[in-house]
């Protein structure tokens, strides 16, 4: 890695994006790490108080649906690595407007890879794209199987078919153009930091609130779930390790039913709150299911684990216990997300900047 000098990640006052952003800048101090985002609502940059001084750590306001900024920004600052996380990822959000998923998640993509091939002009010694994606461009599993790297695609939601289209674009920026890329697909992420409107951070919130756990259809949607940090890690091992035009499945080997997650979760939130075993479970209300809701997505992690030597450091119930923790120990950041008040940080720390 002696040649990397700057690395781009895009959407890194997100969710998953601060514990990359955080994971690279305390891990390669050698290394200028900037952190391009439109912080958008889920985008808060209190996620990197914790870094937000170190020297190699640069901040970025900018939104990737912008091609002139994009462009200014690769010519400015010359990017020779680039980390891309910067989506709108909500299902339900993009039921109700796709075209902000299209936007965002194709053109968005389109706009980065367009600037990377236009700075680094065919010399790509050193150069990376590496795309992050979720396992829900696969489609829909039924009761067995897994998805594999070589699974084919078939996408349900809005969402699923704006991170196909995406992945497409760069395996054909590679093809057609020679552009080194990577691309991972993930599991459900879960821990710290995350927006409130997915379901585990939801349904903490509404605990602490005493307000009603809205479970669709009969709750046996079944998920695979992967602890965040230990995603921020498998994505820093593919980046120095992974194999240039690639795919890597990452999920947790953790496949749970909602219902089953509903009642782990309220069972451990009435332990830590010194609620009565089964109060928090009376909150539970199911509701009417959402369109195209796919039964069960699990992904098949053998290849990461044979070839880079990755697998999760945590069982479910012991990153779902931390996860809790720190929502308890970080009311304040739950409130101030959920108010809009991080986007008068923002300005504070950055009007200078802009």
């Amino acid at each position: 890695m002696t040649n990397q000098k700057n690395i781009l990640i895009t959407g890194g006052a997100g969710f998953i994006g601060s514990h990359v952003v955080r994971l690279f800048v305390q891990n390669y101090p050698e290394f200028k790490i900037y952190n391009l985002d439109s912080l958008t609502y889920a985008g808060n940059l209190e996620n990197l108080k914790d870094v937000e001084d170190y020297k190699n750590y640069h901040f970025l306001k900018i939104d990737i649906t912008d091609a002139e900024a994009v462009n200014q920004a690769f010519e400015q600052y010359k990017f020779n690595k680039v980390i891309h996380l910067a989506a709108e990822s909500h299902v339900d959000r993009s039921i109700t407007d796709p075209l902000a998923f299209a936007r965002t998640n194709i053109m968005g993509t389109l706009n980065l890879l367009q600037a990377a091939l236009n700075l680094w002009k065919g010399d790509f010694k050193d150069k990376l794209f590496y795309h992050i994606s979720t396992d829900e461009v696969y489609g829909a599993l039924g009761e067995t199987g897994l998805f594999t790297e070589t699974t084919a695609y078939d996408p349900n939601s809005p969402y699923s078919a704006s991170k196909a289209s995406s992945d497409h674009f760069v395996r054909a920026y590679g093809e057609t153009y020679g552009l080194p890329f990577i691309i991972s697909n993930c599991s459900n992420n879960y821990g710290p930091n995350q927006f409130p409107e997915k379901l585990i951070p939801l349904f903490i919130n509404n605990i602490i609130s005493g307000k009603a756990l809205p479970v669709y259809g009969d709750g046996n949607y079944t998920r695979d779930w992967l602890f965040v940090i230990d995603h921020a890690k498998a994505i820093d091992l593919i980046f120095r390790e992974g194999e240039l035009k690639a795919t890597y499945n990452i999920g947790g080997f953790n496949e749970w039913k909602n219902i089953d997650l509903v009642k782990l979760l309220c069972q451990q939130m009435d332990e830590k709150l010194n609620k009565p075993s089964g109060t928090s479970e009376q909150l539970i209300t199911y509701v009417k299911d959402r369109p195209g809701h796919d039964l069960r997505y699990a992904i098949d992690a053998t290849k990461i684990n044979k070839e880079l030597n990755w697998s999760p450091s945590v069982t479910f119930e012991e990153g779902l216990s931390i996860t809790i923790d720190w929502y308890l120990d970080n009311t304040e950041w739950m409130e101030k997300v959920t108010s809009g008040d991080y986007l008068k940080y923002y300005q504070e720390q950055y009007s200078s900047a802009e």
